[in-house]
């Protein structure tokens, strides 16, 4: 079934933990913790305050989200069921993938879902390694690797080089 619209007045915002933690939170409580059954204490890692954020907003309420870790591993990505297969989920990711080339980074790596491979895998995501268990669900590695082209020169805009702690 191919997407519907997506929902009038959607805003996607980058954002960081300190200035959004309460609409972040509850759209991944909504989804990680009440419907999929993960439980509190594996949600919240504490990568959050070093992770930028998108969040996806309709008529200013929280329907989506998805962090980026200075790793380059994307994470976290939800979106409320009422809101899925509208694009909302399409929009966060590739706005975290844009964070991550204007960052610099070479690529971008995920724990997808199994559920989830062909979502990532129509955004040009592919499946490394076996799958397995995360927080009581498979999951798969899955790369995005950009090319040089794709990749901002920091110098050439005068930006630092942002460390990358792995």
């Amino acid at each position: 079934m191919p997407d519907a619209p997506a929902p009038t007045g959607l805003e996607v915002v980058v954002c960081d933990w300190a200035g959004r933690a309460e609409a972040l939170a509850a759209v991944r409580r909504a989804v990680f913790c009440a419907e999929q059954g993960i439980p509190e204490a594996l949600e919240w890692d504490g990568a959050d305050p070093g992770a930028v954020h998108v969040l996806a907003l309709t008529k200013r309420e929280p329907v989506g989200t998805g962090r980026l870790l200075p790793t380059g591993k994307i994470g976290r990505l939800a979106v409320l069921a009422s809101f899925r297969r509208h694009g909302v989920g399409s929009l966060v990711l590739r706005r975290l993938v844009e964070l991550a080339r204007t960052r610099g980074l070479g690529s971008v790596y995920l724990h997808a879902q199994a559920d989830a491979l062909g979502f990532y895998a129509a955004h040009g995501f592919v499946a490394e390694g076996p799958e397995f268990d995360e927080a009581g669900i498979r999951h798969r590695r899955m790369r995005l690797a950009f090319s040089a082209e794709q990749r901002p020169d920091p110098a050439a805009d005068g930006a630092e080089d942002d460390p990358i702690d792995r």
